[in-house]
């Protein structure tokens, strides 16, 4: 599609939320999240969904889209996700894509063709933890919800075959035992940003993000949906919400909860940039300079060129 759209990406803790938001508000836009934690209801706290102070008043599309424990895959949310842009685009306004998945970026811009040798590497961590805390037998079970002939057919002692079909059904929203592909209609013009703060920066940022987090009831948040049983699947592994259950289940001091969160948050980060490095079409901006007024000067002349 020839649909311009400004990318706002980076990891997690960045600035990404106030800087899109900035922007929309100055480009007439709205926002698509690129988000995969987001878009599930009643995770708030632990997924750092944008306050309504934040949005600044800007339409933000792909939040609360989902259940916890629903399945919702890479295909889903291109396919929402261009719905989206097609409509903020014919109301005359622009599109900003603000988020930290890489996977859901580049899958919506480049309308990714998935197949057999597509992985998910956060995925695959997130899963063999699941399986490390409640074993194999409770992925079999996930992977029966939406693929019972795979589940029958592979072993439970097959972890990563069980793991890779789970997977290929989450980037895919089709069962692996069916073996098809999924394709999105993909944009030819994109513009796209990171706030490129050095490493020590950013992890400081994490570390206190994390501590807000603990201080606004991200413990409370994730005992409450845990006790209601509505964490499950990818929502049940998502970063401070998994070691708050390990918490709850006697396994670790609130101190080392807090700790393990941090560590897997840098950790995460560390992954969102080693996949962001493998894109060579990325502006990186100084957030010791005034990066807002490069990032608006250099969209102005991206959308007088299209």
């Amino acid at each position: 599609m020839n649909i311009p759209l400004i990318v706002v990406t980076g990891p997690t803790a960045s600035g990404k939320t106030g800087f899109a938001a900035e922007l929309a508000e100055y480009f007439n836009a709205e926002v698509v999240s690129a988000d995969s934690m987001q878009i599930y209801r009643h995770m708030d706290i632990g997924t750092a969904k944008p306050s309504e102070k934040e949005m600044r008043g800007i339409k933000h599309h792909m939040i609360d889209i989902a259940e916890p424990g629903e399945d919702f895959s890479v295909s889903q949310y291109c396919d929402m996700a261009s719905k989206a842009i097609e409509d903020i685009h014919s109301k005359g306004k622009r599109v900003i894509i603000a988020g930290g998945t890489g996977l859901y970026i580049d899958s919506l811009i480049n309308g990714t063709t998935f197949g057999e040798g597509d992985i998910n590497i956060e995925l695959r961590n997130d899963l063999e933890h699941l399986a490390r805390i409640y074993g194999n037998e409770y992925l079999v079970n996930m992977l029966a919800e939406f693929d019972e002939v795979s589940a029958a057919r592979i072993h439970k002692n097959n972890l990563r075959r069980i793991i890779r079909a789970i997977e290929f059904y989450k980037m895919n929203g089709i069962p692996i035992s069916e073996h098809q592909s999924s394709r999105t209609t993909g944009y030819d013009r994109t513009i796209k940003f990171i706030i490129n703060h050095p490493r020590e920066v950013l992890y400081e940022r994490i570390n206190h993000r994390v501590d807000i987090m603990i201080e606004s009831g991200l413990f409370e948040e994730a005992e409450r949906l845990y006790r209601k049983g509505v964490l499950k699947g990818t929502a049940l592994a998502g970063i401070g919400y998994k070691e708050v259950i390990m918490y709850l289940r006697g396994f670790s001091s609130f101190g080392e909860t807090v700790e393990l969160i941090k560590r897997g948050s840098r950790r995460y980060a560390k992954r969102q940039l080693t996949w962001f490095r493998r894109s060579n079409d990325i502006i990186y901006l100084d957030p010791e300079e005034d990066f807002v007024s490069e990032a608006k000067t250099r969209i102005g002349e991206f959308l007088n060129e299209t």
